[in-house]
Protein backbone atom coordinates (compact mmCIF):
# COMPACT_ATOMS: atom_id res chain seq x y z
CA UNK A 1 0.00 0.00 0.00
CA UNK A 2 1.30 3.44 -0.90
CA UNK A 3 0.48 6.70 0.79
CA UNK A 4 0.23 10.15 -0.71
CA UNK A 5 0.95 13.23 1.40
CA UNK A 6 -1.72 15.91 1.05
CA UNK A 7 -1.01 19.59 1.62
CA UNK A 8 -3.43 22.18 0.19
CA UNK A 9 -1.92 24.47 -2.43
CA UNK A 10 -0.62 27.69 -0.97
CA UNK A 11 -0.32 26.37 2.58
CA UNK A 12 2.88 26.84 4.53
CA UNK A 13 4.67 23.48 4.60
CA UNK A 14 4.00 21.25 7.58
CA UNK A 15 7.17 20.64 9.58
CA UNK A 16 7.66 17.11 10.84
CA UNK A 17 4.14 15.89 9.97
CA UNK A 18 1.65 15.68 7.11
CA UNK A 19 -1.59 17.65 7.00
CA UNK A 20 -3.14 14.71 5.22
CA UNK A 21 -2.20 11.17 4.23
CA UNK A 22 -4.23 9.44 1.52
CA UNK A 23 -4.08 5.66 1.17
CA UNK A 24 -4.70 3.59 -1.97
CA UNK A 25 -8.13 2.54 -0.73
CA UNK A 26 -9.33 6.17 -0.53
CA UNK A 27 -9.00 6.61 3.22
CA UNK A 28 -7.76 10.07 4.10
CA UNK A 29 -6.26 10.74 7.51
CA UNK A 30 -6.22 14.45 8.34
CA UNK A 31 -3.69 15.47 10.96
CA UNK A 32 -4.85 17.66 13.83
CA UNK A 33 -5.88 21.06 12.52
CA UNK A 34 -5.85 24.13 14.73
CA UNK A 35 -7.33 27.60 14.39
CA UNK A 36 -4.62 29.18 12.31
CA UNK A 37 -4.61 30.16 8.65
CA UNK A 38 -2.86 28.53 5.70
CA UNK A 39 0.11 30.75 6.54
CA UNK A 40 0.14 29.30 10.10
CA UNK A 41 -1.00 32.61 11.61
CA UNK A 42 -3.60 32.92 14.35
CA UNK A 43 -6.08 35.68 13.53
CA UNK A 44 -8.09 35.26 16.74
CA UNK A 45 -7.95 34.03 20.31
CA UNK A 46 -11.69 33.33 20.36
CA UNK A 47 -12.58 29.65 20.89
CA UNK A 48 -15.46 29.47 18.39
CA UNK A 49 -13.54 31.39 15.72
CA UNK A 50 -10.56 29.04 16.13
CA UNK A 51 -12.91 26.06 15.93
CA UNK A 52 -14.43 27.34 12.70
CA UNK A 53 -10.96 27.92 11.20
CA UNK A 54 -9.85 24.41 12.22
CA UNK A 55 -12.91 22.96 10.47
CA UNK A 56 -12.21 25.07 7.36
CA UNK A 57 -8.66 23.71 7.41
CA UNK A 58 -10.00 20.14 7.51
CA UNK A 59 -12.28 20.87 4.55
CA UNK A 60 -9.29 22.30 2.65
CA UNK A 61 -7.24 19.13 3.22
CA UNK A 62 -10.16 16.92 2.18
CA UNK A 63 -10.70 19.03 -0.96
CA UNK A 64 -6.98 18.91 -1.81
CA UNK A 65 -7.27 15.11 -1.80
CA UNK A 66 -10.27 15.27 -4.14
CA UNK A 67 -12.92 14.75 -1.46
CA UNK A 68 -15.86 16.64 -0.05
CA UNK A 69 -17.43 17.29 3.33
CA UNK A 70 -19.74 14.29 3.00
CA UNK A 71 -16.68 12.00 2.84
CA UNK A 72 -15.78 12.80 6.47
CA UNK A 73 -16.36 9.76 8.69
CA UNK A 74 -14.73 10.79 11.99
CA UNK A 75 -13.71 13.91 13.88
CA UNK A 76 -11.74 13.91 17.12
CA UNK A 77 -11.75 17.24 18.96
CA UNK A 78 -9.15 18.22 21.55
CA UNK A 79 -10.24 21.24 23.60
CA UNK A 80 -8.33 23.06 26.32
CA UNK A 81 -11.38 24.50 28.14
CA UNK A 82 -14.34 22.23 28.83
CA UNK A 83 -16.37 25.03 30.42
CA UNK A 84 -16.07 27.32 27.42
CA UNK A 85 -16.92 24.49 25.02
CA UNK A 86 -20.06 23.65 27.00
CA UNK A 87 -21.07 27.28 27.60
CA UNK A 88 -20.86 28.11 23.90
CA UNK A 89 -22.62 25.05 22.44
CA UNK A 90 -25.08 27.13 20.44
CA UNK A 91 -22.28 29.15 18.81
CA UNK A 92 -20.28 25.95 18.28
CA UNK A 93 -23.26 24.40 16.46
CA UNK A 94 -23.78 27.48 14.30
CA UNK A 95 -20.11 27.63 13.30
CA UNK A 96 -20.06 23.87 12.65
CA UNK A 97 -23.06 24.10 10.32
CA UNK A 98 -21.51 27.07 8.44
CA UNK A 99 -18.55 24.88 7.51
CA UNK A 100 -19.85 21.29 7.44
CA UNK A 101 -23.57 21.83 6.97
CA UNK A 102 -25.69 19.07 8.43
CA UNK A 103 -23.13 16.31 7.93
CA UNK A 104 -22.40 14.73 11.30
CA UNK A 105 -19.71 12.01 11.25
CA UNK A 106 -18.73 10.09 14.36
CA UNK A 107 -17.14 12.43 16.90
CA UNK A 108 -15.24 12.42 20.15
CA UNK A 109 -14.35 15.43 22.27
CA UNK A 110 -11.35 15.15 24.58
CA UNK A 111 -10.35 17.77 27.14
CA UNK A 112 -6.59 18.31 27.23
CA UNK A 113 -4.27 20.34 29.46
CA UNK A 114 -2.74 22.11 26.47
CA UNK A 115 -1.73 21.93 22.84
CA UNK A 116 1.71 22.31 21.23
CA UNK A 117 0.92 25.76 19.81
CA UNK A 118 0.36 27.97 22.87
CA UNK A 119 -2.38 30.08 21.26
CA UNK A 120 -4.33 27.03 20.07
CA UNK A 121 -7.56 26.47 22.01
CA UNK A 122 -8.74 23.51 19.94
CA UNK A 123 -7.30 20.88 17.61
CA UNK A 124 -9.44 18.62 15.42
CA UNK A 125 -8.28 15.56 13.51
CA UNK A 126 -10.38 13.76 10.94
CA UNK A 127 -10.76 10.66 8.84
CA UNK A 128 -12.54 10.62 5.48
CA UNK A 129 -13.29 7.90 2.97
CA UNK A 130 -13.22 9.51 -0.44
CA UNK A 131 -16.07 8.70 -2.78
CA UNK A 132 -15.17 6.93 -5.97
CA UNK A 133 -15.94 8.95 -9.10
Amino acid sequence: MTHQMINPEGWAPAKGYANGMLTDDGTLYVGGQIGWTAAQVFETDDFVDQMEQALRNIVAVVAAAGGRVEDLTRLTWFVTDKREYLARQREVGEAYRRVLGRHFPTMSVVVVAGLIEDRALIEIEATAVLSKG
